[in-house]
């Protein structure tokens, strides 16, 4: 007996030396290629923020009102989609579905160069939203083909460390297109940034066709040890969850799914309210607290809260992992990063007030990745395709909502004030939200 029991605990270690070795070996392959993906994703669905402030605004003749709504008119797109195009991906694979949308959103984020009034402008934001239908959530699928859930934050977070690069590196790129992209082709700089800016996605799209694989049995460039230890120990995951029996109709009515949903929404809503409003804030400051900043200074300004947030947010998802709880990674720091938004106008410098607004988004970007292990813990299969597609539609409501509210607020009060209490109510209900949701907190007690 104790033989036996030797040799299966030393089976055990080798399978688990074996499974580690597959999931670094696989992290480093497709990791830093879908956060480079979803780095272009974000930057060209986020740059419009940029654009407004410094020139297409005057040039277009939005408010601030109606600039919120063209930022905010591709959520609805990009809902209507979501789902058909999630299962799409199930059923053709990522390889090709993927490369689909980033040639078809690269086209439309390039054409917005050219829109000629608000009108065309607000058509262009809808179809890229309708383009890009279908990424976010089918990478998240895509990670649960290749990851098991033990290690799913974490990797997730590698993924989603492309939120904050995007608009660290995105800040001080798009206010450089700008700047000393004005006048080239006869263009005005943010004409530049939008043709620049879109163009890499359809690249990236040609190099997604040949350089993805759609599932680890697939996967030529793992050796057979490590691929039959991977897919197994996903088969072990498959086979835990098949025990809810979540149907893909269950999917989409369950309250737990749509729970998580609404705490996503909250999540969101402070995403896109500082994507979309940050750099106007900080031009703000010049007339609120007298000061005077370049353009280039300004995106730099822009980059700072979000490169604070890649790092918090890569060892908060490891922290996570390794503790396996879900449900205060989440909301502790949405409650936290909720509460110090609102202050950050009434602060008497810049300097405090990128402290509270830096304070923000790190909390918005901790709860992101690990947000994500709770529906991909009871979902499996075309379920999780449709489910995690419906908490990514219905949360990225919150995309249109953040934007158009805090723009009419904006133009309501005369001050951004308002929009940020808003912003923080959110995020801080989404916290609250997520701990009433408390089982599961633990990776493996997931119940539906």
């Amino acid at each position: 007996m104790a033989t036996t029991t030797a040799g299966d605990h030393a089976a055990y270690d080798s399978h688990d030396a074996t499974l580690a070795r597959a999931t670094r070996r696989v992290a480093r392959r497709l990791t830093p290629f879908l956060a480079l993906l979803y780095l272009v994703n974000y930057l060209d669905r986020t740059n419009i923020g940029f654009a407004g402030p410094n020139g297409m605004n005057d040039e277009l003749g939005l408010t601030a009102k109606a600039f919120g709504f063209a930022a905010g008119v591709f959520f609805i797109g990009y809902l209507l989609l979501e789902v058909p195009s999630n299962m799409a991906l199930h059923r053709f694979g990522a390889r090709r579905w993927i490369a689909r949308i980033l040639v078809t959103w690269g086209i439309v984020a390039a054409a917005m160069a050219f829109v000629p009034n608000a009108g065309w402008l607000v058509a262009l934001r809808f179809l890229l939203g309708v383009a890009e239908a279908g990424f976010f959530p089918g990478i998240i699928l895509y990670l649960t083909f290749w990851f098991p859930q033990r290690d799913r934050a974490r990797m997730t977070a590698l993924f989603m460390a492309a939120i904050p690069l995007s608009s660290a590196i995105g800040a001080p790129l798009s206010s450089l297109l700008i700047d000393y992209g004005h006048g080239l082709f006869g263009m005005s700089g943010w004409r530049t940034m939008f043709l620049f800016e879109g163009i890499p996605a359809i690249l990236l799209g040609v190099v997604t066709w040949f350089f993805l694989t759609d599932r680890p049995q697939d996967a030529a460039w793992l050796p057979d040890d490590e691929r039959d230890a991977l897919v197994r120990a996903l088969d072990e995951d498959d086979a835990e969850k098949a025990r809810y029996h979540v149907s893909i109709r269950q999917s989409l009515t369950r309250p737990r799914v749509w729970a998580l949903a609404f705490v996503y929404f909250g999540i969101v809503y402070g995403l896109y309210a500082l994507g979309f409003f940050l750099p106007t804030i900080i031009k703000g400051f010049e007339k609120q607290f007298g000061t005077s900043y370049t353009l280039l200074e300004r995106g730099l300004i822009n980059a700072i809260p979000y490169a604070v947030g890649a790092v918090a947010m890569l060892l908060w998802a490891r922290h996570g992992d390794r503790t396996g709880e879900r449900t205060w990674h989440v909301a502790l720091p949405a409650i936290i990063g909720g509460a110090a938004i609102p202050v950050a106008l009434y602060l008497g410098s810049p300097v405090t007030a990128m402290v509270a607004v830096t304070v923000c988004a790190v909390g918005v970007m901790c709860a992101l990745p690990t947000f994500w292990a709770l529906p991909t813990a009871f979902l499996t299969g075309a379920a999780a395709a449709s489910g995690i597609a419906l908490v990514n539609s219905v949360g990225n409501t919150a995309g249109f909502a953040a934007p158009y509210i805090t723009g009419w607020l904006a133009d309501l009060t005369g001050s951004q004030k308002t929009g940020l209490w808003v912003v923080g109510a959110a995020m801080v209900a989404a916290g609250v939200l997520a701990v009433a949701l408390r089982s599961p907190s633990r990776v493996g007690d997931a119940a539906p």
